[in-house]
């Protein structure tokens, strides 16, 4: 009899601890595929500190997306980006990173995100819509972008109205005609024209990455810095972002020209 009820005892223990295994492997299931989809999509804001955002600021879409263990982040004017580290049970934290420098006339949804996305500390996913909260408290939300995949997104004719990296403001490098690229998909070729000279060459792309062939160009003499600037930072992109009307090429996660399609 005394036996009996060891063995009962022992079967409830095993049959407790059992459970207990299982939903913890639920739990760290469920975490790492709502992980998968926060870090695997692009996500437009749509309400920050309250405050409803419009579709455009600044004629641009503001948006948050992840890179591996970074963010970027834009909301009409300058990108942010730093390092970004998710853990279990749908925590978060964005580190203080940097930002281009551009000025712009809607100025506060940018300071708004900027100071909130540092104080975030969990994210909820509910259908498409993403939130970003401390203490329970939601300091922004964000709805799922349904874009273009890969190279795709690239195809036609873009014209550059940014690049970092000058000191010289982007109309004094480019007074009287703004540097454009067009992309040849089938081709796997580029082509436009520098602001100065017309030029073309050969360009390859993983999934975001993307990278520049050697370019050949007309030899015209050229007044300022304006076509040495466009060429020498198209030799250091890396990846690519498009955003509706809006092409993006970065090194590393600074973004470093912005193209509008034409």
């Amino acid at each position: 009899m005394k036996f009996n009820q060891i063995l009962i005892m022992a079967t409830l223990i095993v049959g407790l601890s059992s459970c207990s295994v299982f939903k913890k492997n639920t739990n760290k299931e469920h975490s790492t595929t709502e992980t998968m989809q926060l870090k695997g999509n692009k996500w437009q804001l749509i309400e920050v500190d309250g405050k409803t955002v419009p579709a455009q600021v600044n004629g641009r879409v503001p948006f948050l997306q992840f890179e591996d263990d970074r963010y970027a982040a834009n909301a009409g004017c300058n990108t942010l980006g730093g390092a970004v580290n998710i853990t279990g049970k749908n925590k978060i934290k964005f580190e203080q990173g940097i930002s281009t420098m551009m000025a712009c006339p809607e100025f506060e949804i940018e300071q708004a995100l900027s100071k909130n996305i540092i104080a975030v500390d969990t994210y909820t996913i509910e259908g498409e819509v993403l939130s970003l909260k401390k203490g329970g408290k939601t300091l922004a939300k964000f709805t799922l972008i349904k874009a273009e995949k890969g190279e795709q997104a690239l195809a036609g004719t873009w014209e550059l109205d940014y690049v970092s990296g000058p000191r010289i403001a982007f109309e004094g490098l480019y007074p009287n005609k703004k540097p454009t690229i067009t992309f040849d998909l089938t081709a796997k070729k580029v082509s436009g024209n520098s602001s100065c000279n017309n030029y073309n060459g050969t360009f390859k792309t993983e999934n975001n990455h993307i990278s520049f062939g050697p370019l050949a160009s007309t030899k015209m003499a050229c007044e300022g810095s304006g076509e040495s600037v466009y060429f020498s930072t198209l030799e250091k992109i890396t990846s690519f972002d498009v955003n509706g009307n809006t092409l993006t090429l970065i090194m590393g996660d600074i973004a470093m020209m912005r193209f509008q399609k034409k």
